[in-house]
């Protein structure tokens, strides 16, 4: 569920006319619901503690939206961070998020990182490779401190989806296998700067079958009792994230009850704080990249181009993934559906949101929605072809305030410095 809805035949986010934000704040925008990050973060809340898990630790993918007021607002619901880097480690610090919530992970932590990391006190470090470990040791030992990790594990599990976003096969960079991490785990209860406190795993993103989490799952629960019956401590187990979420082209996928209750049974009988890294599935239908259409460009051999201001580097999914977005006018005109190629100003053509699409009529001048933009939207966008950043706004309710500002071109001009031969 998401609310953006049509009212009076107007686009709406809650009670906001997105016209309202388009007019105000310009085009192109991310627009996000504080009412749908608040619903999606709660609703896998509850059916994880209905299930009987234990003080679940729900660690938001930063990665998927790294927004500080969306981490603000889901942290106030109790939300911690997954991070993947020390910019999120700040990021998730600024929004208020204790650091005893947050969890470090990523296969090429620095040696900065890690210290940054012990220095916050985070919650825990995902160790990913025996150097890595062997980093993190170094590393906390020459701070006086014990670093407490988990070890992550590639469970060799096949979850569909893109093959971009698969990350728990053997061939996938992340993660140590299960004899690596028998064998790790054993020997980082010996070593003086860690303390392992727990195994992890992710084994993909947008995953719409629980049968391989199931499977995925169930060996972590089998490496969990391995080591417990080795006499080390196993404390938490963190599953990741992964579960898709319905990009309007796609089944529904499963449920967070139906998710929970899944784990609940693999689960049953083991005493153990369980950890998640949901991304995806709290913030993709929570926010909307809103547009305005430039013009069409009506070829005489059929083909009609919809050219956007916005752009590939504002979202960069469909030429990544060939990730579909529901694509909705924020007026829309009655008439017959046409056919349409829907594109943006980059000079390549890889700048294509989606080919043969029917959509209502389209004239220059009218603004269009990109549904499901609020992962990995704004937080993959870039500068490609010196084009401005989007600006992105948060809603609740009838209010909406301007999180991040649209950069100015002088605020990107003087990032850069000239080389001091190429003054004179």
């Amino acid at each position: 569920m998401n609310h953006f809805e049509l009212r009076g035949g107007e686009l709406h986010c809650e009670d906001v006319p997105l016209a309202r934000i388009a007019a105000e704040v310009g085009t192109p925008v991310y627009v996000y619901s504080s009412a749908t990050l608040e619903r999606h973060y709660t609703v896998l809340r509850d059916a994880l503690l209905a299930a009987g898990l234990r003080d679940p630790l729900i660690a938001f993918a930063v990665k998927a939206n790294s927004n500080v007021a969306v981490l603000r607002t889901l942290g106030r619901l109790g939300a911690g961070a997954d991070v993947v880097s020390e910019g999120e480690i700040r990021r998730a610090l600024a929004a208020g998020i204790p650091a005893e919530r947050i969890v470090f992970s990523g296969v090429g932590k620095t040696e900065a990182e890690v210290a940054f990391a012990l220095e916050a006190g985070v919650a825990e470090i995902n160790v990913e490779s025996e150097p890595e470990l062997h980093l993190v040791n170094a590393v906390a030992q020459g701070m006086g401190k014990r670093a407490e990790v988990a070890i992550r594990v590639n469970p060799d599990v096949e979850a569909g989806g893109h093959a971009k976003i698969s990350t728990g096969k053997a061939e996938n960079k992340f993660g140590v296998s299960f004899a690596e991490a028998e064998r790790l785990y054993a020997n980082a209860s010996n070593m003086a700067g860690v303390r392992p406190v727990g195994v992890a795993c992710h084994i993909g993103s947008q995953i719409s079958d629980l049968a391989p989490m199931d499977a995925a799952f169930r060996k972590m629960r089998g490496l969990v009792e391995r080591l417990r019956a080795e006499g080390l401590s196993v404390e938490r187990l963190d599953l990741g994230g992964g579960l898709g979420v319905p990009y309007f082209n796609q089944p529904e996928p499963p449920s967070p009850e139906a998710y929970a209750q899944m784990i609940a049974r693999a689960m049953e009988g083991l005493d153990i704080q369980f950890a998640f890294e949901p991304g995806r599935m709290i913030a993709a239908n929570a926010g909307v990249l809103v547009a305005q259409v430039l013009h069409v460009n009506r070829r005489p051999e059929g083909r009609n181009f919809l050219v956007l201001d916005a752009a590939m580097n504002d979202l960069l999914r469909p030429a990544m993934y060939d990730a579909y977005h529901d694509i909705r006018p924020m007026k829309p005109r009655e008439g017959e559906p046409v056919v349409y190629d829907v594109v943006g100003p980059v000079c390549e053509t890889g700048d294509t949101f989606t080919r043969d699409r029917a959509l209502p009529p389209i004239e220059g001048g009218d603004l269009i929605a990109f549904m499901s933009a609020g992962a990995y939207g704004a937080a993959m966008a870039s500068e490609y072809n010196s084009r401005l950043l989007a600006p992105e706004v948060l809603v609740r309710g009838a209010e909406y305030a301007v999180v991040r500002p649209r950069p100015t071109y002088d605020d990107m001009l003087e990032r850069e410095r000239p080389a001091p031969w190429l003054t004179a």
